[in-house]
């Protein structure tokens, strides 16, 4: 529980015990030695790089922003293989991934190594996106939340997927426009005093489900070809006794626990027409900030569960620093009532909300798992000052294939 975690955190910094993120395992063999099995690190990331209106992110990015230097600081430092990043924003020219390609991860931060990402995935998402509709039901139309994601203009809090290795552009599936009321059982939201619905039927013919997008995107790793499944479902909390957030956040998670179900699921429609989820046999990793704590927060039924307990899912230790723990501890409040260990949060929230852990990377069947863990350094660490930059720490994973 939390208080022991946080005794014994406390004495292993009051020690200054240190910890340093694993390279990834790669040994150089001697001549008799069969070379070691590969493996592949991946990691999610929120960045927060967003702007307060269209073109802001881009500008800052020119002019040298502090934020996006910590950010790069922290990739580099990580040097994961396949990357999702939440909270970066889109432009249709994809000029500010080019220029955070360019000018920051290509170049040294806070002595770090310069990285390279040749393939990258990148595409329109819902935020922002003006529905035309008043699904707030406040009597009128306009941005930020009568957009099909929250935003103040199309791209706020996009995402953005950066790989080391070949992308299969062509057979990327993107589910943007899936309507909401396509899922069976979906947890429409109603009034609680009057069982109202709280959208009608006209507008929750068309409400979308996803708050950005979700995204199969095939990577040909040297592991073979892994889906990375990437989404980034709104938090469930900034509405009311209807709960129409914590209920779709509920259903984009379970977009991905039906997806990868193995069972057929022709309701399933991507944007170009296609039906029917994952193919049993595929491998994948399904990854983004979900939202959603196994233990604690606003969340609706532990959602975050749907994907935890799937039984394609690959059950592991989860992802843990001394960090988040100490951190816990140093803010008190509302983290000294939780129930999940704070070892998992993955970030740093309001004092009524807490730290959680909200950011996810799980692996299906078929791989073996070689470790990982959420980057928050104790103080003095490589990297204290570079988490800064975002609420949200970086959680990775290294993979290997699972012996036949």
């Amino acid at each position: 529980m939390r208080l022991a975690s946080l005794a014994l955190t406390a004495l292993l910094a009051a020690c200054g015990a240190q910890t340093e993120t694993p390279a990834p395992m790669s040994t150089e063999p001697s001549p008799l030695e069969a070379p070691p099995p590969p493996v592949l690190r991946v990691a999610t990331y929120n960045v927060s790089l967003h702007g307060a209106a269209e073109g802001d992110l881009l500008r800052r990015l020119e002019a040298g922003d502090a934020n996006a230097r910590k950010v790069a600081a922290t990739i580099q430092h990580l040097r994961p293989d396949l990357l999702l990043l939440n909270e970066f924003d889109h432009d249709v020219a994809h000029a500010a991934a080019d220029r955070f390609q360019r000018d920051y991860l290509e170049v040294s931060q806070d002595g770090q190594a310069p990285i390279q990402y040749p393939y990258r995935f990148l595409a329109p998402v819902n935020t922002g996106v003006s529905s035309g509709l008043d699904l707030n039901r406040d009597g009128k139309v306009s941005l930020p939340e009568d957009g099909w994601g929250f935003g103040q203009y199309p791209g706020q809090y996009g995402m953005l997927v950066l790989s080391r290795h070949p992308i299969d552009v062509a057979a990327v599936r993107t589910f943007q426009l899936f309507p909401w009321s396509a899922m069976p059982d979906a947890l429409a939201p109603v009034l609680p005093e009057t069982g109202e619905a709280w959208y009608p039927p006209e507008v929750w013919a068309g409400m979308r489900l996803s708050s950005k997008s979700h995204w199969d995107v095939p990577v040909d790793t040297p592991l073979g070809r892994v889906h990375f499944l990437v989404s980034h479902p709104t938090p469930p909390v900034f509405d009311g006794p209807e709960d129409r957030n914590g209920r779709r956040n509920h259903d984009e998670i379970r977009f991905w626990a039906e997806y990868v179900s193995g069972q057929p699921r022709d309701w399933i429609v991507d944007d170009g027409g296609r039906r029917g989820g994952l193919d049993p046999a595929a491998r994948f990793v399904i990854a983004g900030d979900q939202n959603a704590d196994p233990e604690d927060g606003d969340s609706v039924d532990h959602a975050i569960r749907q994907l935890l307990e799937h039984p394609r899912v690959l059950r592991h230790d989860p992802p843990s620093s001394r960090g988040a723990a100490l951190a816990s501890a140093e803010r008190g409040g509302v983290n000294l009532q939780q129930r999940g260990d704070p070892a998992h949060d993955t970030g740093a929230f309001s004092p009524r909300t807490g730290n959680l852990r909200i950011d996810y990377v799980l692996p299906s069947l078929g791989f073996e798992y070689a470790g990982g863990g959420v980057f928050w350094p104790l103080p003095g660490e490589t990297g204290a000052d570079w988490i800064e930059a975002s609420d949200h720490r970086p959680v990775w994973i290294d993979l290997r294939s699972a012996p036949r």
